[in-house]
């Protein structure tokens, strides 16, 4: 296993407890199981071969492409959106099939690109992204919907399909989907008066701080060290979820967030180790290719959330429910960003297994001489 991943990996998971105990103390025996539960699920994932995913992903993709459909029919919303269908539940077990879709579109598009290779298949991989990604547009959740949309384009890059040919997608996609816009829009207005509100969010502000005036507040008094979890401060909407990032702030300061961002670094560094480590691979066979992609796909799947995050915590992008991996409150999220990490585990020892046998043996020197 890569150590510099565990070590991420638990540096997310003791900041997400730090911040959960600052916001809702009451969370924090309930959200520390999850963790340990998920870091044993890192492990377990960590010790299957590339192979494995690669053999089973078409069945995983299409059992979660199955939850996203009860989801749209059985689904149920939150407190604060009570008009969408995003949760189910199954007795005390409650989870959002969006999370688990995600790694079922990273898994199934490695698998399929590392099968069929890139050359004519770009129409295939659209569908795919395109199926998986409107059915949660439907629920609606734009917000995951659009990183879902995103992971896809990576791995269609990471596969080796060529840039002009992803362009050329986008550009088509793009204008199919111009009809459908204003009609999106229109059964949900509060998409609009979101953005809208967080553009003039600061001229529709009557009195005290809305909820990323409250982050930066809780950001700024955690100075450079902290607070601690137990100090005095004021209770919010999202500060356990959402907007963890500042009951991390307050709690630990700028040392803890700088450690927050160094671990979603380490994550980033492992998956490029992934892919430079497998070009020195000769052959290139389909299972690394595939595990090049996995670990690629995996990876986006954490720092592409992160950076959302930060950025709606930032101000820079509007409130968009998106949780921050491996720190904010929620099994859905925690588990299955662990079991991706688990995947990015794999996909390096498999790699590293390949290296040795082909670096110093006399195939290679044939190789060479070529």
């Amino acid at each position: 296993m890569s150590t510099q991943l565990v070590i991420a990996q638990v540096l997310l998971l003791v900041l997400g407890l730090l911040g959960v105990a600052t916001a809702r103390p009451d969370l924090i025996v309930d959200h520390g199981g999850k963790a340990l539960l998920a870091l044993g699920m890192t492990f377990l994932v960590a010790r299957l071969r590339p192979r494995v995913f690669l053999r089973f992903a078409t069945p995983f993709w299409l059992f979660t492409l199955a939850l996203l459909l009860l989801t749209l029919f059985f689904g149920q919303g939150t407190e604060t959106s009570p008009g969408t269908k995003r949760w189910l539940e199954f007795g005390p077990v409650r989870f959002q099939p969006s999370e688990v879709a995600k790694l079922g579109l990273v898994l199934q598009l490695a698998s399929f690109f590392s099968r069929r290779g890139v050359q004519h298949k770009l129409i295939s991989a659209t569908l795919m992204i395109v199926c998986t990604t409107l059915l949660v547009l439907l629920e609606p959740d734009l917000g995951t919907s659009v990183l879902m949309f995103g992971l896809g384009i990576v791995l269609m890059y990471a596969a080796g399909v060529r840039i002009t040919n992803i362009t050329g997608f986008l550009l088509a996609l793009g204008l199919v989907a111009i009809p459908f816009v204003g009609r999106y829009l229109e059964n949900h207005p509060y998409i609009l008066e979101r953005f809208f509100g967080h553009v003039n969010r600061t001229e529709g502000l009557e009195v005290g701080l809305d909820q990323i005036g409250m982050a930066h507040r809780d950001l700024s008094f955690g100075g450079l060290w902290g607070l601690g979890p137990d100090g005095p401060r004021w209770t919010y909407f999202a500060a356990h979820t959402d907007m963890v990032v500042a009951s991390v702030g307050f709690a630990t300061g700028l040392l803890g967030v700088t450690m927050l961002f160094f671990a979603y670094w380490l994550i980033v560094s492992t998956a490029l180790q992934v892919a430079q480590l497998a070009t020195r691979v000769r052959p290139m066979t389909p299972e690394i290719h595939g595990a090049t992609v996995l670990a690629t796909g995996a990876m986006f799947m954490v720092v592409g959330q992160a950076f959302v995050n930060l950025a709606v915590a930032a101000g820079l992008f509007p409130v968009t429910g998106v949780p921050l991996p491996l720190v904010s409150y929620g099994f859905s999220s925690i588990l299955t960003m662990s079991l991706a990490l688990g995947v990015i585990h794999s996909a390096m020892r498999e790699v590293r297994r390949q290296l040795p046998a082909l670096e110093g043996g006399p195939e290679v020197v044939a190789v060479a001489a070529d």
